[in-house]
């Protein structure tokens, strides 16, 4: 499945193809990420559903940087997003991470939400005016936007999780993934979730994200006290990539 075979599906059909589809049929080799081809890819993707979550975790974070460095889309980036949306439905996605006894679907929910921010409306107002041509059709950020209906299709049945991490990464993932004029009729909705992560969650990131999006969306946020700005590089997630790093 090539780069441009995915953007000629996203707007037509968002249905989620199987991820045995992406890694076999996208040609890895031709895709450029942030060290050059994507010819690895499919190996470190591979290891994404290895019964070790020490290496699952290692594997995400090597994707952060051969697809997200520098918070950064790349031509890999996209399928490499279609694959992690795809294994989260896979056994191997409620392994769980030691010491936090959290499962690693919660990391591949968090890693989704920080690629959907790096092609967010908020990145975007921050940089367009550096790089005028960022939303012309057929850019990376442009092509990579579209597919946000067929990622938030993945991410949406895990909005009511029985666990708390997996429950709020999918919330915050949602909410950015949102923004996309298609998804407009489900906003309703995500504002109870994320009111609800205002309301209960630790995370400040986290709890910016929430008040960020019920701000854009017109809901009224007065009786919440305005989070501080963080730098425009910083990811909105409570599994930052430094995280991702081991120790485990």
């Amino acid at each position: 499945m090539s780069h441009s075979s995915l953007k000629t599906v996203a707007p037509r059909e968002p249905c989620l193809p199987p991820y045995q589809a992406v890694l076999a049929e996208t040609d890895w080799g031709s895709l450029q990420t942030a060290f050059g081809n994507g010819e690895c890819l499919p190996e470190v993707l591979a290891r994404l559903l290895e019964p070790d979550p020490k290496v699952q975790v290692t594997a995400l974070s090597e994707l952060s940087e051969l697809v997200g460095h520098q918070n950064s889309i790349y031509e890999a980036t996209a399928p490499v997003a279609m694959y992690v949306a795809g294994i989260l439905t896979h056994p191997a996605a409620m392994t769980l991470r030691p010491y936090r006894n959290v499962p690693i679907r919660a990391t591949l929910l968090n890693w989704l939400l920080s690629t959907a921010y790096d092609a967010s409306d908020e990145t975007v107002d921050r940089i367009k005016s550096y790089c005028p041509g960022l939303l012309t059709p057929g850019t990376l950020v442009a092509d990579f936007r579209d597919l946000r209906p067929i990622l938030y299709r993945a991410v949406a049945p895990f909005l009511q999780d029985g666990h708390e991490d997996v429950r709020e990464a999918a919330v915050l993932a949602a909410l950015i993934l949102a923004e996309h004029p298609a998804l407009a009729e489900h906003r309703d909705h995500l504002a109870v979730h994320a009111r609800r992560v205002l309301d209960t969650s630790s995370d400040d990131p986290n709890r910016r994200v929430a008040w960020k999006v019920l701000e854009a969306w017109g809901h009224d946020v007065t009786d919440i006290e305005p989070f501080q700005e963080e730098p425009w590089d910083c990811g909105p997630h409570s599994d930052g990539r430094g995280a991702l790093e081991p120790p485990f």
